[in-house]
């Protein structure tokens, strides 16, 4: 069963920073393609961010210029950096395999306050 763990969210000003990070356990990490998505109170899930096996990435146009998705195979771990954050970023970040998604973890809560 893999299981998936998001951290590094919080509660900053617009136009701060964050860098999320999220560990699968297990190694099938590396031949996945991964993503990012969040959640908004009231709102679907919406994707935010992907990463390849070949790290190619691609992203949101709500996000693009401002988020960057990464991936440390090595540690089984992705991470989203998200600059010039907005209030409208405010949700529970969560991360998957894009192809056939795990079960879903916890999530991380970011709150950006204007």
């Amino acid at each position: 069963q893999v299981q998936l763990v998001e951290s590094g969210g919080g509660l900053v000003q617009a136009g701060g920073s964050l860098r999320l990070s999220c560990t699968a356990s297990g190694s099938i990490f590396s031949g996945n393609a991964m993503g990012w998505y969040r959640q908004a109170p009231g709102k679907q899930r919406e994707w935010v961010a992907t990463i390849t096996s070949t790290y190619i990435t691609r992203y949101a146009d709500s996000v693009k210029g401002r988020f960057t998705i990464s991936r440390d195979n090595v540690m089984n771990t992705v991470y989203l950096q998200m600059n010039s954050l907005k209030p409208e970023d405010t949700a529970v970040y969560y991360c998957n395999r894009i192809y056939s998604p795990y079960n879903w973890g916890q999530g991380t809560q970011v709150t950006v306050s204007s």
